[in-house]
């Protein structure tokens, strides 16, 4: 089965005009969620990584597994007043609103190498995000790794000195 088949795509949600990519569907299939880890695995092992950052909630669910496989610690990214700890904050634009996203201020040492992972790249906002809150921090971000793009939306242009990989594209 190819990876893309375990991709369910619910059209207008949650708006008209949005073609939502459910990976909750590849997410229940544990051969497929494994597989999905795996190959993303292979694709960033080249790069020097000591720490994943991933943004709530999906990235949670891409980048702690990844860290996990690749045996280096793995840092969360939340929403505004979600961390119990002293935090940085970063406001964006999503594909429909606007959010803030927070990082514990111990979560990277300077000079660490950070990845970036997440279910989707879309329009680049949520990444370019977490990409400052990384950097304030003093962290480098030596790549970002994603199950799907939606290579329309063009979101791999707000990051134009990092290394993307994903595994699935989506042209609509």
């Amino acid at each position: 089965m190819d990876l893309k088949d375990s991709i369910r795509v619910i059209p207008d949600f949650p708006q008209p005009g949005i073609s939502f990519k459910d990976i909750t569907t590849l997410l229940k299939d544990g051969e497929m969620y494994r597989r999905a880890i795996n190959e993303l695995k292979d694709l960033v092992a080249h790069l020097k990584i000591d720490v994943i950052a991933g943004p709530e909630a999906r990235g949670f669910v891409v980048g702690a597994p990844l860290a996990y496989a690749l045996g280096v610690g793995f840092v969360p990214i939340r929403k505004s007043g979600k961390l119990p700890y002293e935090t940085i904050e970063v406001g964006y634009d999503l594909e429909y609103g606007k959010d803030r996203l927070a990082v514990h201020t111990d979560a990277i040492k300077p000079g660490q190498n950070v990845l970036i992972a997440d279910d989707l790249l879309a329009t680049g906002g949520t990444i370019s995000t977490s990409v400052s809150l990384v950097e304030q921090l003093g962290g480098k971000v030596v790549g970002a790794a994603f199950l799907i793009e939606l290579v329309e939306l063009a979101g791999r242009n707000k990051l134009p000195d990092i290394e993307i990989v994903s595994l699935l594209t989506y042209e609509d």
